[in-house]
């Protein structure tokens, strides 16, 4: 007989496996079904192995339990997985952006184990509105006279733009023609509103005489968009909202403004750049301002318009809506998360977002001095590590031009050699612990930027598992 057939031979059965502890582990954790098909796959990976010239080992079927029972258990490790966010960029749009606060955390999970008065109004009880759950906060925040929600801010700009001003024309700056993450361009967005786009002024340089040029019976509306993924410096010129919806207002069109990422409040007392509120863009007379929940606001992903009453009635009866609509669980989140602003003094305690980016400097450095020795360790005798200066941004598009100071650990490759595949298997490993670190690379060093990191003792115990052999 021929050896390897002889080999493949001495196999085990599926049945004498499944009759091993840890196949029975295996069924106990997993069912039946998805036992024998751990062990079908670790069977299979053992045919190969003979077939490329290694053998059957002593206590084959313990061997191929434990095998299948790895498999499976990495397998039901869920893709929604939590993870350390040391690359220095506060809302990672790869990362999922804003972390919600508690208070957010717990109002969506009520929505979730709970029936939730969504669309019923409990003082009539009757049929209500699920815009009700957070119109009156939104109204109360920006000064609005109404507001409606979406799932984020491009459908809210596709909502707006089909409904005021479907089969006309919308007028935008050249310079404000964006084109954001997951190719998103304002120019495609109006297309699909079914709405034409007519541009004016230059890349950089647009003056208040080529929109009023431009206003014509085919006009719908004029479209204001805050460039809040990139920033334009040197000879330029761009047109105030206040000017804009003042001429708006005398041509009897009206003014959408795309705020973007949007803010609630004044990130200046906070001690980082201002950034036009949502309310001030209401005061200079936006007939309709859109705006992001999950950026600079902090909350779940959504798209909130707020304006004249007249105009969001329209949006609210446009089919479009409820494709677009939210969910409960979102919806309780965000009216947590707008609860939270009443109390602005409070904020950077409640508000993770808020929060990171307004830690101080000298608390992320201390930071870094205590968890040097832990990670220096952990990164074995193959990496030199060190506390740097580094710099944060707050990411997905929001304050393009705003960097935050901050710390943390550096982490060199030792010898002149092969330092690019050091670098990137050290990577790997991090991102291969139960709860994945992920950094960035840059001047040939793995650098974990220490900003976002809020629970010092779990980072510390995740790393213990980080496999030094496995890269050497």
């Amino acid at each position: 007989m021929d050896s390897g057939a002889s080999t493949l031979s001495r196999i085990p059965s599926v049945d004498e496996i499944l009759k091993t502890p840890a196949a029975q582990q295996a069924v106990a954790r997993f069912g039946r079904q998805r036992a024998v098909e751990g062990i079908r796959h670790a069977t299979t990976a053992a045919r190969r192995a003979i077939g490329a010239g290694g053998a059957v080992a002593p206590g084959a079927a313990d061997v191929l339990a434990a095998d299948a029972l790895a498999w499976l258990e990495a397998d039901a490790r869920p893709n929604a997985r939590a993870v350390f966010n040391l690359t220095g960029t506060v809302l990672h749009t790869n990362l999922g952006r804003a972390i919600l606060a508690e208070a957010a955390v717990e109002a969506a999970t009520v929505a979730m184990r709970e029936a939730l008065a969504l669309e019923f109004d409990l003082a009539q009880g009757k049929r209500g509105e699920r815009n009700s759950m957070v119109r009156g906060l939104l109204c109360e925040l920006t000064g609005a006279e109404d507001a409606t929600v979406v799932n984020n801010n491009a459908a809210a700009v596709l909502l707006a733009l089909n409904t005021l001003a479907k089969g006309k024309e919308a007028i935008v700056s050249r310079g404000e023609l964006i084109e954001i993450g997951g190719a998103f361009r304002m120019p495609e967005i109006m297309a699909r509103a079914g709405v034409k786009l007519l541009e004016v002024g230059t890349t950089n340089r647009t003056h208040e005489k080529d929109y009023a040029e431009a206003i014509n019976p085919k006009t719908g509306l004029i479209l204001k968009v805050h460039t809040s993924n990139y920033h334009i410096e040197g000879f330029t010129k761009s047109v105030p909202g206040k000017a804009i919806a003042a001429l708006a207002r005398a041509s009897h069109v009206l003014l959408l403004n795309d705020l973007g990422s949007g803010t609630l409040v004044d990130l200046a007392r906070y001690g980082l750049t201002h950034e036009q509120t949502v309310a001030e863009a209401v005061a200079e007379g936006a007939d309709l301002v859109t705006f992001s929940g999950d950026k600079l606001l902090g909350g779940p992903q959504a798209g909130f318009i707020v304006g004249r009453r007249d105009l969001i009635a329209r949006l609210n009866r446009n089919p479009m809506k409820r494709a677009l609509r939210i969910d409960k669980i979102r919806l309780a989140a965000i009216e947590a998360t707008l609860r939270l602003y009443r109390d602005p003094d409070r904020l950077t305690e409640r508000l993770p977002t808020l929060r990171t980016m307004a830690r101080p400097l000298a608390d992320i450095e201390a930071a870094a001095q205590r968890m040097l020795p832990a990670v220096a360790a952990a990164a074995g005798p193959g990496f030199a590590a060190e506390v740097i200066a580094c710099t944060s941004q707050i990411g997905s598009g929001s304050l393009p031009a705003e960097t935050l100071p901050s710390a943390g650990i550096a982490l060199h490759p030792v010898g002149a050699r092969g330092k690019g595949r050091a670098l990137a298997a050290l990577a790997a490993a991090l991102r291969g612990l139960d709860r994945p670190v992920i950094g960035r690379i840059e001047n040939d060093a793995l650098i974990l930027d220490l900003r976002c990191l809020a629970d010092e003792a779990a980072f510390v115990r995740n790393l213990a598992a980080l496999p030094i052999e496995e890269r050497r």
